[in-house]
C-alpha cells in the first residue's frame, strides 16, 4: 500500500468520504498535495490507491479514525493541515424532538465536524446534494454551520448550490458547498460561474465506438488510434495542456481506449434507441438520449450492495444506439483518461456518479489557494500509478489488501470479478 509522499511547496488536503477521488483530484489540479484519503469502501478504495500513489489512502470509517491517526498514517509530523474536504453521505434528517445532528442517521456529519476539530486545517468545505437547502433540510444545515463555528469555523455565508456545467463541465449537475474559514484567516469566495460550457460533443465526439471492438466484450481496455479536436477532450487525454491545472502529470498511453467495458443490447433495443430524439427519454428504458449539442444530464450512482445494488439509468450515446461507457460518463464528469475506474460497469458507473466533477472540485479549491495568498507551482514529476489488479479486486479481495473485514459493506450476490477485464499497460 502507499504511503504519503508530500512535497513541502504545496499545500497539504485531507479527503474525508473520499470514493474514487473526484475531489481529492479537484485539489490537487487547484495545487494541493492529497496527504490522506479516507474511504470506508475498500474497492474504492484500491481505485483512488490506483489513480493516487503518493497519498496514504485509509480504509476506514470516519466513525473510527481520529485526526491524530490520520496525521500519523499520512506521515505529517507537525506539518499544518491547510484544508479538509468532504461530502458526507446525508442518510436521515429526522427533526422532530432533536437535534438533526444527534441522530444516528447523520452521524457521518457529526464526526466529520469533530475530524476538523482534531485536525484543526485552515479551511474546510463540505460537500452534499443541492436538496440539503431546501425545507426542514435548511435545520440540518443551520446545525451543521452551528457546530462548525464551535469548533472554530466561520462558514462563508450564504452558502452556495453551484452547477458543475458552469465550471467547465459538459453536464447539468447541481451541488451544495459550503467554505469553513479558522477564525482570524482570509475567508475565500465562492467561484464565479463562468460564461462557456462544453456540450457532450465536445467531450465525447472523439472517442472511438467500444462496439467496434471484440476486445472489449470481456476487457475494459483496448489499444487504438484516434483523433481528437476539441480542447476540452485534447485537455483530458493530455494531448493539450492545461494552463490552471496543477496536478501531477501520470504516465499512461494515449492511445489505449480504457474504462470501456461493451453493455450488449437487443436488437429491439438498439432500434428504440436510435429512434429517441436527442434530449428525450425513451419510453421503455427511461434512458435519456444525449444532445450533442447540449449538456449531459446528472449522471447518478444507483444504489450501493446494501440496497440491493440497482443501476441508475444510463444515458443513451447522442450518435450510436447504446448506453455510453464509464470511459464516455468519465468524459462528460471531467475526469482524464489516465483516470481508470473500477473494471466491471456496476462499480466504475457508481464510482463516477458518486464523485464530485473535478473541475468543479477544482473551482472551489482554487477560491482556498487565493485565500491562502498561494501562487500555485505545477510538478515537473510524472507519477507512475498503481498496479492493475486494484482494479479488478472483488470485495473480498479488496478488503484483505486494506486488512479490513470482508462484511465492511454489505453485499449483492454476483460472481468474482475476472482480472481478464484489464488490459496489462506498458507504464502499470
Amino acid at each position: 500500500m502507499s504511503s504519503s509522499k508530500t512535497n513541502n511547496t504545496r499545500p497539504i488536503g485531507i479527503d474525508l468520504f473520499a470514493g474514487a477521488g473526484g475531489l481529492s483530484l479537484g485539489f490537487e489540479q487547484a495545487g494541493f498535495d492529497i496527504a490522506a484519503a479516507v474511504e470506508i469502501d475498500p474497492i474504492h478504495c484500491a481505485t483512488h490507491e490506483y489513480n493516487f500513489p503518493n497519498c496514504k489512502t485509509i480504509c476506514a470509517s470516519v466513525t473510527d479514525i481520529g485526526g491524530n491517526e490520520i496525521r500519523a498514517l499520512a506521515g505529517l509530523g507537525s506539518r499544518e493541515v491547510d484544508v479538509v474536504f468532504g461530502g458526507a453521505p446525508c442518510q436521515g434528517f429526522s427533526l422532530i424532538g432533536k437535534r438533526a445532528l444527534d441522530d444516528p442517521r447523520n452521524q457521518l456529519v457529526f464526526h466529520y465536524v469533530r475530524i476538523v476539530s482534531e485536525l484543526q486545517p485552515k479551511y474546510c468545505v463540505f460537500e452534499n446534494v443541492k436538496g440539503l437547502t431546501l425545507g426542514k433540510h435548511s435545520e440540518f444545515l443551520n446545525e451543521l454551520i452551528t457546530s462548525l463555528g464551535h469548533a472554530g469555523y466561520d462558514v462563508a455565508l450564504p452558502y452556495q448550490v453551484l452547477n458543475a456545467a458552469d465550471y467547465g463541465v459538459p453536464q447539468d449537475r447541481k451541488r451544495l458547498f459550503l467554505i469553513g474559514t479558522k477564525r482570524g484567516l482570509k475567508t475565500p469566495t465562492y467561484p464565479e460561474p463562468q460564461p462557456k460550457r462544453v456540450t457532450v460533443e465536445e467531450a465525447i465526439g472523439d472517442l472511438p465506438d467500444a462496439n467496434s471492438f471484440d476486445e472489449l466484450v470481456k476487457n475494459d481496455a483496448v489499444r487504438t488510434v484516434w483523433s481528437t479536436r476539441s480542447i476540452y477532450a485534447k485537455r483530458l487525454r493530455d494531448l493539450e495542456s492545461d494552463p490552471k491545472n496543477y496536478g501531477y502529470n501520470r504516465a499512461f498511453e494515449r492511445n489505449m481506449l480504457t474504462s470501456s467495458l461493451r453493455t450488449e443490447h437487443s436488437m429491439l433495443s438498439q432500434q428504440r434507441f436510435a429512434a429517441t430524439a436527442p434530449g428525450k427519454t425513451e419510453p421503455i428504458s427511461r434512458f435519456r438520449k444525449l444532445p450533442p449539442h447540449g449538456l449531459c444530464n446528472t449522471l447518478r450512482a444507483g444504489t450501493d450492495s446494501a440496497r440491493g445494488a440497482f443501476t441508475s439509468p444510463r444515458p443513451i450515446h447522442p450518435d450510436l444506439p447504446r448506453v455510453i461507457t464509464v470511459r464516455e460518463a468519465a468524459r462528460l464528469h471531467s475526469f482524464p483518461d489516465w483516470f481508470r475506474f473500477h473494471a466491471t460497469k456496476w462499480h466504475g458507473f457508481r464510482q463516477i456518479g458518486n464523485s464530485v466533477p473535478p473541475l468543479l472540485g477544482r473551482a472551489i479549491a482554487s477560491s482556498i489557494i487565493q485565500a491562502l495568498n498561494i501562487t500555485p507551482n505545477k510538478p515537473k514529476i510524472i507519477l507512475e500509478q498503481g498496479k492493475l489488479p486494484l482494479l479488478s479486486f472483488d470485495m473480498g479481495a479488496a478488503a484483505h489488501y486494506f486488512d479490513v473485514p470482508r462484511d465492511t459493506i454489505a453485499q449483492r450476490t454476483r460472481k468474482n470479478v475476472s482480472t481478464t477485464l484489464l488490459m496489462e499497460e506498458p507504464y502499470a
